[in-house]
């Protein structure tokens, strides 16, 4: 089967390859004149082309076909975490939740955080990786760093609104005989836009939480393991997928 290579080219109709994806496939795949891409928008159209001048410099082509993607997934999944103190982890989370399907992802500053500066560029490489090599139609919208605080009262967030904790449920409430946080995939509506916040490696405040939970947030579990941040962040992303399919 003849290998087609993806490309991530926001306007297509430019016909011209950015100069880093010119580079990688003129220098490094030795493409020419009369090969054929795909190339990924990110805004769920995938163009097929070929190459019609390639060069030091440049790598000029023409699309034959235009293919706009169905939706692999309804409702839209976003994913607010705290970053760790070790970005590799945060890439890696980046990296394998584009894969999976992931709409948006918004950093955290929160009081336990062990980062307090994000650049978010990296992350927006390590996204438009793994969106070619998915083949995937769309890229993920990565936000800037905001505080928690300020996040939870954004007037733009969904009415299916979660939060991951490890605290128990009469921790939040003060109360003993309070109920138990459900498992995330139980109170999950299908076909709607979802949020899921976690939290750092110590994780959220008990403020925190009952700040969110104010504001319309619920308190769920994912699950009886304790699980790192970058973990916790990709099986909240696969469970709303799963919600979502």
């Amino acid at each position: 089967m003849k290998e087609i290579r993806y490309f991530y080219v926001p306007d297509p109709g430019c016909g011209e390859l950015p100069s880093d994806e010119a580079q990688h496939a003129v220098r490094v795949l030795r493409l020419g004149a009369g090969a054929e891409l795909v190339l990924v928008d990110g805004s769920g159209t995938l163009h097929d082309a070929v190459i019609t001048e390639a060069s030091n410099h440049h790598c000029r082509f023409a699309v034959t076909q235009s293919r706009p993607q169905e939706p692999e997934w309804h409702g839209t999944i976003h994913l607010a975490m705290a970053p760790t103190k070790n970005m590799d982890r945060v890439e890696w989370f980046v990296e394998k939740a584009t894969e999976i399907g992931l709409d948006r992802l918004s950093l955290l500053d929160s009081q336990f955080a062990e980062r307090r500066v994000v650049k978010t560029e990296r992350l927006e490489r390590v996204a438009v990786a793994a969106m070619k090599q998915s083949h995937k139609a769309w890229k993920p919208v990565i936000d800037e760093l905001e505080p928690f605080a300020a996040f939870i009262r954004r007037v733009d967030l969904p009415e299916q609104r979660f939060i991951a904790h490890c605290y128990d449920a009469s921790d939040i409430a003060g109360d003993t005989a309070a109920a138990e946080k459900p498992f995330l995939l139980d109170v999950l509506e299908r076909n709607r836009p979802a949020l899921v916040l976690i939290g750092p490696e110590g994780d959220f405040s008990v403020d925190e939480v009952r700040k969110a939970e104010a504001a319309g947030f619920r308190s769920v579990s994912l699950g009886t393991s304790r699980l790192r941040t970058e973990t916790a962040a990709l099986v909240a992303v696969h469970i709303m997928r799963l919600a979502n399919r």
